[in-house]
Parts: C-alpha cells; sequence; structure tokens
C-alpha cells in the first residue's frame, strides 16, 4: 500500500485539521493522537508533486486560520469567541463546572430537569393537538464547538465527583453504586437538541459530528448501547478523524461477528482501516491477513507509535514472547518519552522473567512521569517478580487512583490478591476490571482460578468458559476447563475440552510463522506432557484402558519432542467442549502392543522434547504397571529400570523391579 504524492498531501492536511478540531473541542487524547500519526508520515518527494500540487502548497492556508464553511456556524462563532476563550482557559485549568457556566449556566440547566418532551400531557379527544413545543424554555443558540465544550466540561466535571465521593480503591465507598448526576442534564439536553435538528421543517446549520460523539459517550455510560453504536457511527461519518468517537465503536463490539456486520457501514477512508485493525488486535484475533493488514499500515505510517504498538501486542496475543519484547524495545529506543502501554510491556518482561529489563523500565517510567497509572503497573510488576506483593499492590492501587478505569491494574492487583491468599478481595479486583472491559480474557480466567482455590468448581467452570469463549485458541483457556469438568467427575466432557487444549496449543504453533518466526509446525512434534496425562487418567477412570495406555505412550514421548512412529493422535475439536469432537484415530496406537507400541526414550521423537518431567514420569510408571497387568514383565522391567534413572517415584520403581523378577523367577520355575 502506497500513497501517491497529491494523496499524501491531502492525507496530512486531514490530520493537521483533525489536530486543531479536536484540540479546540479539547479532546486532547485525540488531537495527540492525530498529531503523531501525522508527524509519521513522510514527507512526498518535491519531483513527485505536479505543478498543481505545488502551486496549492504555495497558497496553503493553516487549518487555525481557515473559518467554519458554514456562515451561519461562523457567524455564532464570531459572536462567540471571547466567551469561547474564556471556557477553553477554564477547562485547560481543569475548572471544568466555570467552563460549563459560561455557555450554560445552572438556572438554564435546572429548567432542562422540570420538563421533559415525554412529562407533557397528552391532549384526549378527537381535537387537535397544540402545537406548541412541549419544553417550556428554549435551548440557547450556541454554535456547535462552544455547545460541545459546555457540555464536555459538564461530563467531565460529573466524572470528576463520582470519583471524589467514591473516596479510596476499593473502600467502603466504593461500591460502583455512585453515579455521574451530570449525564442526566447533558442527555436531556442533547435529546431536544438533536430533536430540533432532525425535525423536517427545520433551518438549522448540520452537524459537525462531536455532539454525535458526546451523546454516544453518554449513551455508553448509560448502559444504552445500541443508541450510543448508532450516534457514534453517525459522528465517525460525519467526522472520521475524531480518534475518540473510533475507541468508544471499539469498547462496544463484543466480538469479531459484530466486528464484520459493522465493518461495511463505516466511512471507507483509511480511519476505517486502521480502526479494524486496532479492532481485531483488541479482540486477541491473529492470522496473516491481520499482519498484512499491520504491516501495510506501517508503511504509510513508518515510525507511528500506535501503529507499532499494534503490531507487538499481535505478536504479544499470537503468544511469540520475543518477538514482541523485541517489538517494544524497538518501539522504546525511537519513542523514548512515551509512556502509553508499556503496561503491555512490563506484563511481557515478566513473563519471560526479564528482570533487568523491568528494572530499567520501572526506572525509566518513574523519571519520565511516576504518577501516571503506566509507571504505576510497570513498578508494581517490578516488585510482584521480587515477590514483594503487598508492594505491588501498593503501586497497583496508585495506578487506579489516578485512573479508576485503568484495565491492567485492577486485573494485575486481582492477581497479587491471590497470591497473598486475600480471595475476597482478588474477587473483587477482577469483577471490577470485567466491569472495565469485558474481553478481558485474563478477569475472568482469573476469577475461575480464584473459585477453584475457594472448591467451588461450578463457579469456576462458567467463568473459565468466559475466558475459553474469548479465547478460543489458547490451550491454557481450555485446559482450565477440562481440569474443572474432572473435579466435577465429568470425565467425557472433560476429555473434549483437553483435547481442544491441544488442537490450540498446534494452532499458534502453526500460525508463528505469519509473524516471521518459525515456520509451520508438526502438530504432533510438540504436546504439552501434562494435559496427556490428564486425558489418559480420565480414560482410565472410564474403564477404557486402551485409549488410557495410547495417551500415556504420547505423553512419555514428549520427552523426546514429539509422537512415536506408530502413535496416531490428532487434537481436534468444536467450539465449546459440550459438543462432540470429531477425532481421527481416537485410539492413538491401538491396534499394537504394549511392547512394540512404547519406542523408549531413544525412539524417533521430532524437535526438541521435554525431557523427563513428573508428568511423564507417572505417565512410564502407569505403563510399567499395565505392562505388569498383561503379563509384559519384559517391559515392565526396562520401564522400571528407567524410572530409576529419572530420579522419579524410585522406591516404588525398585519394588516394581524386585516383583518383575519374582515373577520372571516363578515364570521360569513354572515352565520347568
Amino acid at each position: 500500500m502506497r500513497l501517491s504524492a497529491i494523496d499524501t498531501l491531502h492525507l496530512k492536511e486531514a490530520l493537521q485539521n483533525a489536530v486543531v478540531k479536536c484540540s479546540e473541542r479539547c479532546l486532547y487524547q485525540s488531537a495527540k493522537w492525530a498529531a503523531e500519526l501525522l508527524d509519521s508520515v513522510p514527507d512526498p518527494v518535491p519531483s513527485d508533486l505536479d505543478q498543481e500540487a505545488a502551486a496549492g502548497l504555495q497558497g496553503y492556508q493553516h487549518p487555525a486560520l481557515s473559518s467554519n464553511p458554514d456562515p451561519v456556524e461562523a457567524e455564532l462563532e464570531a459572536k462567540e469567541l471571547s466567551k469561547y476563550l474564556l471556557a477553553k482557559s477554564f477547562f485547560d485549568c481543569k475548572e471544568f463546572d466555570r467552563c460549563a457556566s459560561v455557555f450554560l449556566p445552572d438556572s438554564l440547566l435546572s429548567g432542562l430537569l422540570s420538563t421533559k418532551a415525554t412529562d407533557a400531557p397528552t391532549p384526549k379527544g378527537k381535537g387537535k393537538a397544540s402545537s406548541a413545543p412541549p419544553f417550556e424554555q428554549a435551548l440557547p443558540s450556541l454554535s456547535q464547538k462552544s455547545l460541545f465544550l459546555a457540555l464536555y466540561a459538564k461530563v467531565i466535571s460529573g466524572e470528576k465527583k463520582k470519583n471524589e465521593e467514591s473516596e479510596m480503591i476499593m473502600g467502603p465507598q466504593d461500591l460502583g453504586t455512585i453515579k455521574n448526576n451530570h449525564l442526566v442534564i447533558v442527555s436531556r439536553f442533547l435529546e431536544r437538541w438533536f430533536a430540533e435538528h432532525k425535525a423536517e421543517d427545520s433551518d438549522l446549520p448540520p452537524s459537525q459530528g462531536f455532539l454525535e460523539y458526546l451523546y454516544g459517550m453518554v449513551m455508553v455510560k448509560e448502559k444504552n448501547e445500541d443508541a450510543a453504536l448508532d450516534y457514534l457511527l453517525n459522528s465517525v461519518h460525519l467526522f472520521p478523524w475524531n480518534w475518540g468517537a473510533w475507541l468508544e465503536l471499539t469498547n462496544l463490539i463484543s466480538g469479531v461477528e459484530q466486528l464484520n456486520k459493522i465493518t461495511p457501514v463505516l466511512p471507507q477512508n483509511i480511519m476505517s482501516f486502521i480502526f479494524y485493525a486496532n479492532t481485531a488486535v483488541n479482540l486477541y484475533q491473529q492470522g496473516q491477513d491481520l499482519a498484512a493488514s499491520v504491516n501495510d499500515l506501517l508503511k504509510l505510517f513508518p515510525t507511528s507509535s500506535f501503529i507499532l504498538t499494534c503490531r507487538a501486542l499481535l505478536n504479544y496475543h499470537s503468544k511469540d514472547l520475543y518477538t514482541a519484547e523485541q517489538n517494544f524495545s524497538n518501539l522504546l529506543a525511537l519513542h523514548p518519552h512515551r509512556l502509553d502501554s508499556l503496561d503491555h510491556y512490563s506484563n511481557i518482561l515478566y513473563v519471560l522473567n526479564m528482570r533487568p529489563k523491568l528494572a530499567f523500565l520501572a526506572h525509566l517510567c518513574s523519571s519520565i512521569d511516576k504518577f501516571r497509572p503506566e509507571s504505576c503497573v510497570v513498578i508494581g510488576n517490578y516488585y510482584s517478580l521480587l515477590s514483594l506483593h503487598e508492594k505491588a499492590v501498593q503501586y497497583f492501587r496508585r495506578a487506579l487512583t489516578l485512573d479508576r478505569s485503568c484495565l491492567s491494574a485492577w486485573t494485575l492487583m486481582g492477581h497479587e490478591y491471590v497470591e497473598l491468599k486475600n480471595t475476597h478481595a482478588a474477587i473483587e479486583s477482577y469483577r471490577r476490571a470485567v466491569d472495565v472491559n469485558r474481553r478481558d480474557y485474563r478477569a475472568w480466567y482469573g476469577l475461575g482460578q480464584t473459585y477453584e482455590v475457594l472448591e467451588m468448581n461450578a463457579y469456576a467452570l462458567y467463568y473459565y468458559k468466559k475466558a475459553a469463549g474469548l479465547r478460543p485458541w489458547d490451550g491454557k483457556m481450555w485446559q482450565a476447563v477440562g481440569s474443572c469438568l474432572q473435579k466435577m467427575g465429568k470425565d467425557r466432557d472433560g476429555i473434549k475440552a483437553l483435547k481442544r487444549a491441544l488442537l490450540a496449543d498446534s494452532y499458534y504453533d502453526s500460525t508463528l510463522s505469519s509473524f516471521g518466526s518459525a515456520g509451520p509446525a508438526d502438530r504432533m512434534a510438540q504436546m504439552d506432557p501434562e494435559v496427556l496425562l490428564q486425558i489418559a487418567s480420565m480414560y482410565d477412570r472410564l474403564g477404557e484402558v486402551e485409549e488410557a495406555r495410547a495417551y500415556m505412550e504420547l505423553c512419555v514421548a514428549q520427552e523426546d519432542g514429539g509422537a512415536t512412529d506408530n502413535v496416531d493422535a490428532s487434537a481436534v475439536g468444536t467450539s465449546n467442549p459440550g459438543e462432540s469432537f470429531v477425532v481421527h484415530g481416537d485410539s492413538p496406537g491401538s491396534d499394537g502392543d504394549a511392547e512394540g507400541g512404547y519406542e523408549g526414550r531413544g525412539g524417533a521423537g521430532q524437535g526438541e522434547g521435554t525431557g523427563v518431567t513428573v508428568a511423564t514420569s507417572k505417565a512410564r510408571m502407569w505403563l510399567a504397571k499395565y505392562a505388569m497387568r498383561t503379563e509384559d514383565y519384559v517391559t515392565a522391567n526396562r520401564l522400571a529400570m528407567e524410572l530409576c534413572q529419572d530420579g522419579v517415584e524410585v522406591e516404588e520403581a525398585k519394588a516394581l523391579i524386585r516383583e518383575v523378577g519374582s515373577r520372571m523367577e516363578l515364570a521360569d520355575l513354572t515352565e520347568r
């Protein structure tokens, strides 16, 4: 994907206009996003510009100096300039109530609360209804820019008071029941404003898209998501360069099906392309198509911190942690003072146990701005890696004091409370994380783990299934579902879930090549021996001994990195463990006998194996006892000797060797 020189100029001009318009309305995060994207657009080569484009550059006028193209709005903005500058200065000084009162005094807004269209009396009988408006008080004649600034300040003021009334994080007042009281005022005002502008006989100027964005944001806070989606879609059609509106849309989309459903109704421009890639990454999608889309965006915006972060998160969600770490490291080198998304980088360093790098990152964030939520999360992760869990909780609480919607802090604080054995606080932290973002599989998984610790397996299973639904190709999620079903005595369903876990792990192995790592992996080359042992144990409890033997052999084979020559297992499944799994050769290696079915540690393994583990030793012990039951004493003796070499179950293995020797002697005496 490559833009022509004239298209590049148009893109830069649109982004410049977006920065100015968003800054005028105090949408600073959207303005920052557009400015960073603008800075990453390469300048066109002068030789590629034709004479008409070059002439246009000479007569270029800055967007801040250009007037509103609508004459009515331009006239209103000119009249309100002094008041607008006063209101904006109040907003910049965080005096939000003073900012709102410049254009919308409290006396005016209180009148809107006393009268509403739905409250007006309905005339009875067949007489003609009165044409008088149901509202007693007329709306003030304000420009859309000034009106947005006043109402937006009102919303921010309400959020600030809501946080103040909630007091300390997870304190006695922080129950999630405190509301933003200003939402009703803003919602009713905008409802009437849109009703007047949508009237058939209205000669009012068309909307600019920002009030639709504000109304959609208010409806999201009021849990009216369907109406919010409609207004936000209108907003991005009217002004597609407001990144805040796209982010609100992203938060409303619960799954990839809904994303594909709304994609055709989006405006056809570069913003829709960026939105789709970002939303797909937030929905934990991966694959060659999405990786190609992100790479195409990087060709247009080579140094964009936002697109580079999307690429790193794509690797992170695909479990390619080392590539993700390298991408975040390169991003940090390119933008050394940028703190956005560094909490994700600290998660990667934590998982990879890169303590020196995490220490450096924590020191860097603290030196830049120690009172940013991202900085507190990074420092909290560092203390967690040092097993200083109380201090980690302290920093996660600080992050939430600065921003109660900080998702990483809620989830990670739940993890710390689990480590501190404070299950009540852990459950509350995870629940608050889910309230912030219902797509956060880590919070759902954490809830499942906590309830499993409390031995409330039915609750744990519900939350594990939620996590597995959000990450259907993550074997860890399905393994948790299978283990929970096993504890509940539902072995059949547990086997299906664990086979799905094997399939999920092979899916990640085979898709790593999309991001520049290894090529497609053999599905049978490496499987988790713990999962195989669990499947075999459940088959054993069900009395299906041949199935159990086959999976025990497959478990032992993982020491050398893969399956034995005559063991053929297919990890296949459907979308949930309750449905039937299509299994080809569900009895791996069941045609051969015990001796021929097991190759030993010197067999033809593929790739790098796990080596001796507790799981493979348990499987070897089971196979040795199985060989004893089937009177295959040679195999039983060999397996018991290997157990002695493993250093696991040594005493039991020695007892087994003695028993094998005595039985073989008895067999020789009997033959004589």
